[in-house]
């Protein structure tokens, strides 16, 4: 099971690969990950009907927080398994039709929708309550990526969102809840919970968290709206998340919790109320409905509304009829589903207003529908027929031995079996029957382009497994009873009930066939009484609240952001230092006074370099140029370099050198677009005040250093660093190999930092889109443009030539951008000088980036280097030249750096080690000799494409984008 739960994620890698090859062909590739993951369920049945062999695998993955991917095939899990990847791949394989005409467009969706299906098959399988949480979590975050698929449609991405919310905010309650519950019963397994079934004041309230994380994954009210919404998203995704999986994640986790906490006194009224209520208000609201997925969606809101009363209840014989009416409803609606999709895809629309005639011209396709439906009404011989009767049977003995609960229950189910009827025969009339106008006349018959024989194959396999297992409700009844058995033990297996074709005549009998016969005749009326095309019964709907609590949110941080957010620097800073120093100076003068033991200095390079950096600091506060001011503060830094090469860290005073010198340049390209002297717009004000906060914060640091040092009680770990180095991270740079393995985990937020502070900034100045290659082609003149589609960009620009076979004694150029730039600009000693250098120092980034395991270096400096190296192509031949110098989008680089360092960390996890955990491999090569090979090296370079890439975006946005916006500027002033 754990295997199968890496191929689903490997699966999911590697299908948008397949899809750009092969188009949506790739798609029923991707379907035989599910389809294995469904016979291995399959040929586990033995074991899973057997109560003393049920399949269990179990891996210690965070043994401090008693994390254990662990997983547990049971008869809920089992029969969940199957509807999840049975269903799963059916769906997969009918996207090699439904996306043909997109091709390769879909490799994300195809992607994301094999992950959701490896993430639903985890979540019904983990025996871990926290696992289960992540997985559930992971359900909302990638069915938000496949309902907004469409994302350039203002409502696809509404929907998305709308999802988002809902769902993740009840399962950030439910993990509230699931932490009182651990902690509670000081487990987090699901099988020892049931086991243990605790009870208590917080197990009540963990219940109540529980179920509203269950309401919102399963649409019941009040978080019904999010569903129908949800049909923006490709009929495909309907199918499987809306129908089959998806929300089946709130059913699953009642139907997983009913044996022990369905007596207790907070979850029959909630259960049992939302889903009677639920249940109505879907079915009312999907006989008004005129899109075929809407009628869907709203009749599943019904039905799950449905699934919350049988599943919930609590008795032996409900919870054998609820599971086997989750088994219906997977097949039937899924297919149904399936075949609006059909229909969407033929004749581009779905409106049953504008559907007319096409049941005689799609003969198989109409019989299709009208077996699924019958699966849903609960006509014989299909298993919803079966499901239902056992259902009403169920509900009808609590209720006659004494039960309110069960006559709620019976009543809600009741009406609500009314309503699946009429808008069953709604969705049948609106899609397949001719119809008539207005005036009584036929409408004109709507043409039909039969589809390919493959596109109906999922939708009528579904229908014949429909039909199949109705007439095999006996062999179903096998495996159910021992659910039944588990959900309430303390019961006679008398009141279990059975699952069969047929009963008899009983009063369960009676009572459905009523309900069928009164739904098709409520919709007639329905229809001819005009009802269901008037406008909306109530004011405001569930939907109109989101809206009016979203606007709302909104609003109120437009206030906040108003009131606290004024625009100004200096009053922000102002008010970080306030709060700082009076922290600080509270804690300083409130505690006890600390000993102090202080030295003039450690060596003589200090004496005169600390007075350096001190006059520089205090010259750089009175400099009245921007650049100036800028130098100076550099000089501070560069005195840090000095005072570290003379204190035996080479490392750092290599490192500080390079941030120096990529920060000067940084703040070189933003001080272009500044008026060079300080305040000459706004000049200073409250320069006293300003001058005692600066004295104020300063001294309360100095304190803060000198007491933090003096008041260490313990040896500090660090002193064990260069053993650690050395055993554990197999280097003697001991700098290097704390920040890539001794303490990788801060190098890790350290890179997001990092890759989130460049997409900002990129953010910032290319306000609309993040063209990185703008600097390689755009702008260029046509010409140029033609130019460089046909050959590399470093053959010709603007009459720029390098030698090659053809044109060989022609003019050459040292640098391709060089002819690009101004003649006052350019400087041919800078282009000789950066032609001879470049690769030079890129050679020795790489050098840096490997040999900062045993000396000085490592992934950052080695980046860093690199990243100058691209800095001076610029500013030897502008944007042009870094166009050619990096033909690359920074982002990628980002992404890929993050990706491997990510990577490197995940690695181990899989063969039982430590995230993180390095692993060195040795080998005597001829030539070269004993050479050795640390994983973190990986890691390394990792570290070495994120600071390229930070590097690179900076230059791409504040130097060749803020280049292109002056260029277009001057342009815009020279024509006007």
């Amino acid at each position: 099971m754990l295997l199968l739960l890496a191929v689903f994620l490997a699966g999911s890698l590697l299908l948008p690969v397949l899809v750009r090859w092969l188009g949506a062909q790739a798609f029923a590739i991707g379907a035989l990950v599910p389809a294995a993951a469904f016979l291995h369920a399959v040929m586990r049945t033995p074991e899973v009907l057997d109560p003393d062999t049920v399949p269990f695998q179990d891996y210690e993955w965070i043994p401090q927080l008693g994390l254990h991917l662990s997983m547990r095939m049971d008869v809920l899990g089992w029969v969940l398994t199957l509807i999840v990847t049975g269903v799963g791949a059916l769906v997969l394989l009918y996207c090699r039709w439904y996306f043909h005409d997109e091709g390769r467009e879909v490799g994300q969706f195809a992607g994301v929708l094999l992950g959701f299906a490896g993430a639903m098959y985890g979540l019904v399988l983990t025996d871990n309550l926290i696992m289960l949480v992540m997985f559930w979590e992971l359900t909302s975050i990638l069915s938000y990526l496949l309902i907004g698929h469409y994302r350039r449609r203002a409502a696809s991405r509404r929907a998305a969102l709308q999802a988002l919310l809902v769902t993740t905010l009840g399962g950030l309650v439910m993990f509230v809840g699931v932490v009182l519950l651990v902690v509670d019963a000081g487990t987090a397994s699901i099988r020892e919970l049931l086991e243990l079934a605790p009870t208590g004041p917080i197990v009540e309230a963990a219940i109540v968290m529980l179920l509203v994380g269950a309401v919102t994954k399963s649409a019941l009210f009040p978080f019904h709206f999010w569903l129908p919404g949800a049909m923006a998203a490709p009929t495909p995704v309907s199918a499987y998340l809306h129908a089959a999986a998806m929300v089946k994640a709130g059913i699953y986790l009642i139907a997983r919790f009913a044996p022990i906490f369905a007596f207790s006194a907070t979850w029959r009224p909630i259960v049992i109320a939302l889903g009677v209520f639920t249940m109505l208000l879907g079915g009312i609201q999907a006989l008004r409905e005129t899109d075929l997925k809407r009628i869907l969606a709203f009749g599943t809101v019904s039905q799950l509304g449905f699934f919350a009363v049988v599943l919930g209840y609590g008795t032996q014989a409900a919870a054998l009829a609820g599971l086997a009416l989750v088994i219906g409803h997977a097949l039937f609606k899924s297919a149904l589903f399936l075949i609006v999709g059909i229909i969407d895809r033929q004749l581009s629309t779905r409106d049953i207003t504008e559907l007319s005639g096409v049941g005689r011209q799609a003969p198989v396709m109409a019989t299709t529908a009208f077996i699924t439906v019958a699966s849903m009404v609960g006509i014989a011989p299909t298993i919803g027929f079966a499901a239902k009767e056992s259902t009403l049977t169920a509900l009808l003995d609590d209720a006659l031995a004494g039960s309110v609960w069960g006559w709620v229950a019976l009543i809600g189910v009741l009406l609500g079996a009314v309503l699946t009827a009429a808008y069953g025969a709604r969705f049948l009339w609106g899609a397949f029957w001719r119809k008539k106008d207005a005036a009584g006349a036929y409408m004109p018959r709507t043409e039909w382009p039969d589809p390919p024989v493959g596109f109906l194959s999922a939708p009528i396999l579904l229908a014949g497994a429909t039909i199949a297992l109705g007439i095999g409700a006996g062999a179903v009844d096998i495996p159910l009873q021992q659910y039944a058995a588990d959900a309430a033990p303390g019961l006679d297996g008398a009141h279990a009930g059975h699952l069969a074709l047929w009963h008899g005549l009983e009063p369960a009998l009676g009572l459905s066939v009523a309900a069928i016969v009164s739904g098709f005749g409520f919709f007639l009326l329905t229809t001819r009484s005009g009802w269901d095309r008037r406008p909306r019964l109530l004011p405001g709907t569930a939907s109109d609240a989101y809206y009016l609590v979203m606007r709302g949110v909104d609003r109120l941080s437009v206030i906040t952001t108003s009131i606290t957010q004024r625009g100004s620097l200096p009053v922000y800073l102002g008010t970080i230092f306030v709060v700082l120093l009076a922290a600080e100076a509270t804690v300083l003068f409130s505690a006890t006074p600390a000993r102090m033991e202080l030295s003039g200095w450690h060596t003589p390079t200090q004496v005169v370099v600390a007075p350096v950096m001190a006059a520089a600091a205090v010259v750089a506060v009175r400099a009245r140029k921007r650049y100036t001011g800028v130098v100076l503060v550099s000089v501070t830094g560069l005195g840090m370099v000095v005072l570290f090469a003379t204190s035996g860290a080479p490392d750092l005073a290599l490192t500080q050198i390079l941030v120096e010198t990529v920060t000067l340049v940084t703040f070189a390209l933003v001080l272009r677009r500044l008026p060079s002297r300080m305040g000459e717009h706004n000049a200073s004000v409250g320069r006293a005040p300003r001058a005692v906060l600066a004295v104020g914060v300063g001294l309360a640091m100095a304190l803060i250093a000198i007491v933090a040092t003096q008041a260490r009680m313990f040896d500090p770990i660090s002193t064990d660093f260069t053993d650690l180095a050395y055993d554990l991270g197999h280097g003697k740079n001991v700098v290097n190999v704390a920040l890539v393995d001794l303490r990788g985990w801060d190098t890790m937020g350290e890179l997001s930092v990092l890759v989130l502070a460049a997409t900002g900034v990129a953010s910032l100045v290319f306000v609309t889109h993040r063209a990185d290659l703008l600097s390689a082609t755009r702008d260029l003149p046509q010409t140029v443009r033609r130019a460089t589609a046909r050959r590399p960009m470093v053959e010709t620009i603007e009459g720029a030539r390098f030698q090659t076979a053809e044109n060989r004694g022609a003019p050459r150029a040292w640098l391709v951008g060089g002819h690009q730039m101004k003649a006052e600009s350019r400087s041919i000693l800078l282009e000789v000088i950066v032609r001879v250098l470049f690769h030079t120092i890129i050679v020795v980034s790489i050098y840096l980036l490997f040999a900062g395991h045993n000396n000085p270096g490592g992934g950052f400096a080695g980046g860093l280097v690199a990243g100058m190296a691209l800095v001076m192509r610029y500013i030897a031949g502008g944007r042009w030249e870094l166009g050619a110098a990096a033909p690359t989008d920074a982002g990628r680089l980002l992404g890929y750096g993050l990706v491997i360092a990510v990577g490197t960390a995940v690695v181990p996890l899989f063969f039982g080690m430590s995230a993180l955990q390095s692993t060195v491999w040795a080998a005597e090569v001829p030539v070269l000799g004993h050479l050795e090979l640390v994983s973190s090296t990986f890691f390394d370079i990792g570290v070495y494409l994120v600071v390229i890439g930070l590097v690179l975006d900076v230059l791409r946005s504040l130097g060749a984008e803020v280049d292109r916006q002056a260029a277009d500027m001057r342009a815009r002033g020279a024509r006007t």
